[in-house]
């Protein structure tokens, strides 16, 4: 029983919380996308050391739509550079509806990069040569965000040149006023592609994470983007990824974020996670119903928003080993034997969920299989949040019940609630007193 999955728990709570609700509707303006399941519920978290949490329909394919706007503007972005693009489209809010028409009075731009005028003229920015076809970038692109190579859903496709007229109509509106680079019917036509790309919610979750870890896909290692690119990026998100919502959205859940009429969602949390939803019921927003519940009662069970100070997530685990490699560790090979089965994880700083997260992965990967007893050092951590006490009892008591003797060395009391102990964990002093219970095999 691993102690991660106090993660996937609190995603498995979520979808069961939610599973059941029928509002919303099929986006059936696209026919194809009304052929969808509405019963279908996925969630997914991609933290920034690779590590991946799922539940429900996470593996269900379904066609990216909207989702793809953020990464297609960053390539546009990585490839023109800011100024260059902004030349063309702008960053702000338009306070309407995806389709809507919002061009500068003055210019002709695009409001954003978000919205289908903004989105279809930064497709068009990408170059189209015959080495480089434009949508083979995009669809290469797309995939090194996600870790794997992608495809497109034909028949949505279809679907979707069949029954895109306004996209056509805002492509033509947008090249009489001056600013569209190419042909209005090549450019909607490439943007129908885009749209019908074939992703998973773990998928989306690997991309989201991808720019909330600086433009590096935390699963592959593969620099996707320079990190002020996506910054950029998530900057716009922030405040135009959720249409004539982003505004609730950003006071209300705190993280910049994409839907998509498909019912894909995803949110970023810079330098934590990347997380994402797939259920096809949308609110008049066109956002997903379950997707929007889920990620908002996650951000507030975890104190995700943007604008809550977060710990320093770059060193929370300090050491993964067993308590023979320790310095104190005895020499008699007696003792080293029972040792080389206790397995040691110490921490430091302010623990939050992302830290707590790191944590629980470090005590899995202190060796499950081959030792008997784990201990964990909270002694050099200076505060945890309620959030990060409860994921780490619930971890600790995981492995407890998974048959693992569990002590914990927390003389502050940190991990301990009002009356009571540090769960089915052990609580002592010292790390050396902790390592001693462990080894010796006493229960009690």
């Amino acid at each position: 029983m691993n102690a991660a999955d106090a993660v996937t728990d609190a995603l498995r709570e979520l979808h069961t919380r939610y599973a059941g609700l029928r509002d919303g509707r099929l986006a059936d303006y696209i026919p194809q996308l009304a052929l969808a399941d509405p019963g279908a519920f996925g969630l997914a978290l991609v933290s920034m050391d690779g590590h991946r949490y799922s539940t429900g329909d996470a593996d269900l394919p379904f066609t990216v739509q909207s989702v793809s706007k953020p990464f297609v503007y960053a390539l546009a972005l990585s490839l023109l550079g800011l100024d260059e693009v902004c030349r063309w489209v702008g960053a702000e809010p338009s306070g309407e509806a995806f389709n809507a028409i919002s061009l500068e009075p003055d210019t002709g731009r695009p409001a954003n990069a978000m919205v289908n005028a903004g989105a279809i003229v930064t497709t068009a920015l990408v170059p189209d040569t015959r080495d480089a076809p434009r949508f083979d970038r995009i669809l290469g692109f797309l995939g090194r965000f996600a870790g794997r190579r992608l495809d497109v859903d034909e028949q949505v496709y279809a679907s979707e040149a069949l029954t895109g007229d306004r996209n056509r109509a805002l492509a033509y509106l947008v090249r009489s006023a001056g600013p569209l680079p190419v042909d209005p019917v090549a450019a909607v036509e490439t943007y129908f592609r885009q749209c019908a790309v074939r992703v998973t919610a773990l998928d989306l979750a690997a991309m989201a994470a991808t720019l909330a870890n600086g433009g590096v896909n935390p699963l592959t290692g593969d620099a996707v983007v320079p990190e002020p690119v996506a910054a950029h990026v998530l900057a716009v998100m922030a405040t135009c990824g959720m249409y004539d919502v982003s505004g609730d959205w950003l006071l209300r859940v705190g993280l910049p974020a994409k839907s998509g009429v498909s019912g894909g969602l995803i949110a970023a949390g810079p330098a934590r996670f990347g997380l994402a939803t797939y259920s096809p019921l949308l609110d008049p927003a066109g956002t997903s119903v379950r997707g929007h519940l889920a990620i908002d009662a996650l951000s507030e069970r975890f104190g995700l928003h943007l604008m809550h100070n977060p710990a320093l997530a770059a060193s929370t685990v300090t050491m993964v080993t067993t308590a023979d490699d320790l310095p104190a560790a005895p020499a008699g090979e007696r003792e080293r034997a029972h040792h080389e089965r206790v397995a040691v994880v110490a921490a430091q700083g302010a623990l939050d969920f992302t830290a707590a997260e790191r944590v629980l992965y470090a005590l899995d990967e202190s060796g499950p299989q081959e030792t008997a007893a784990v201990v964990l050092d909270l002694r050099p951590v200076t505060d945890i949040d309620t959030v990060a006490r409860a994921m780490l009892r619930s971890g600790l008591d995981r492995l407890t019940a998974g048959g693992r003797r569990v002590a914990v060395a927390d003389p502050a009391g940190r991990l301990v609630e009002e009356g009571d102990e540090a769960g089915a964990a052990r609580r002592f002093a010292s790390r050396e007193e902790a390592v001693d219970w462990c080894a010796s095999g006493r229960a009690g």
